[in-house]
């Protein structure tokens, strides 16, 4: 992966708070896989950075780090407390109307970092709402009330609406042959999936500052995501 300007990822930013919109296959935390990830990049603009929260690393979007102690410990209170407004977007397979649709179902994670619902798991809600369908696809707007591991991606595989690419909980990669109906592969040419990577994208997150104030901030889609989007409205 080529260097990252860490600058040019800064949504927002004061005292106490960056939020940047962190792309897809950077590691929030150290990776012995990688050469970079985004907390080392943060310290090197801000000594005590803290991540307060993590993304997946195949997750894009906002991701909150904290500038001094202080702000990291009010953040962390808000996450326990359930105060924070965090708000995904995510492409699933099917046509699925869900109107403000709490799935409200325990998790547990196996040792290998795989998630399930199960009763001796961990409380875990999210609401899901739909913002738009396609011919054979949603956009849906998912919220998070609990941070459970891999918690949207399992509830949305409970609800049998997998995200697209998410082969780990059921979502199949989707291709550009499948929308369009003229599609034509140059011969002796693999086709790729339209978006190499699970279709979720931290889109919006809500807290508040030291100061009381409320910071909200929305990351643009990658342009992964974009395409993905622009596809799926032209070949619906």
């Amino acid at each position: 992966m080529k260097k990252v300007d860490f600058k040019a990822l800064i949504l927002f930013e004061n005292t106490d708070y960056l939020v940047i919109n962190k792309p897809p296959y950077l590691s929030s935390l150290d990776d012995r896989h990688e050469a970079q990830n985004i907390l080392d990049l943060a310290k090197m603009h801000t000594a005590d950075a803290q991540l307060c929260h993590r993304l997946d690393k195949e997750t894009s979007g906002c991701l909150v780090i904290a500038k001094n102690p202080a702000a990291y410990r009010h953040l962390a209170m808000q996450f326990e407390n359930r105060k924070v407004n965090k708000v995904y977007h995510a492409v699933v397979e099917g046509i699925k109307e869900y109107e403000q649709l709490l799935v409200d179902r325990n998790l547990i994670a196996s040792a290998k970092g795989v998630a399930k619902v199960s009763k001796e798991g961990k409380p875990a809600q999210t609401v899901f709402h739909t913002m738009k369908t396609y011919r054979a696809h949603s956009l849906i707007e998912c919220r998070p009330i609990t941070g459970r591991l891999h918690q949207i991606r399992v509830h949305l595989a409970y609800l049998q609406s997998p995200i697209c690419g998410d082969e780990l909980y059921g979502g199949r990669p989707l291709y550009l042959s499948s929308l369009k109906r003229r599609f034509n592969l140059k011969k002796e040419t693999e086709e790729l999936p339209i978006m190499q990577r699970v279709s979720l994208h931290a889109f919006s997150i809500g807290f508040e500052g030291l100061d009381g104030k409320e910071i909200i901030v929305n990351a643009p889609y990658p342009k992964d995501f974009q395409v993905l989007v622009n596809q799926l409205e032209k070949n619906s």
